[in-house]
């Protein structure tokens, strides 16, 4: 990326509720725009932390990059048994780190409740 300021807008995490039986992804849709322009994220490093209560995220855990029919950019990770993390019965706070050159934004994207 250049040097100029990048904006990034998240959107609410998706899905809000998952059963803790259930392996499947947690979905942040991303708009990311530098200047006047759109901005492709998908060559940058995602992480998302989820966090129970209001501490900051200590473990970072690997995303990857998906589009949707739209074409909106989605940052995901893979959430339940034999996934990137398993998350106890709770309500988290889901962060989501995008490692840029030179900005690494990060910022909260809603929650997500395991049931």
């Amino acid at each position: 990326m250049t040097a100029e300021s990048l904006t990034l807008l998240l959107g609410d995490a998706q899905p809000e509720v998952i059963s803790s039986l259930s392996l499947e992804y947690v979905q942040v849709v991303v708009q990311v725009t530098a200047g006047p322009n759109l901005y492709d994220p998908t060559g940058d490093e995602v992480q998302f932390a989820f966090v129970n209560g209001s501490a900051y995220p200590a473990n970072w855990y690997t995303g990857s990059w998906t589009t949707n029919l739209q074409g909106s950019y989605i940052a995901e990770c893979l959430v339940g048994p034999a996934g990137t993390i398993t998350l106890a019965p709770a309500i988290w706070t889901v962060w989501v780190k995008i490692t840029d050159d030179p900005e690494i934004p990060v910022r909260t994207a809603g929650t997500v409740t395991i049931t």
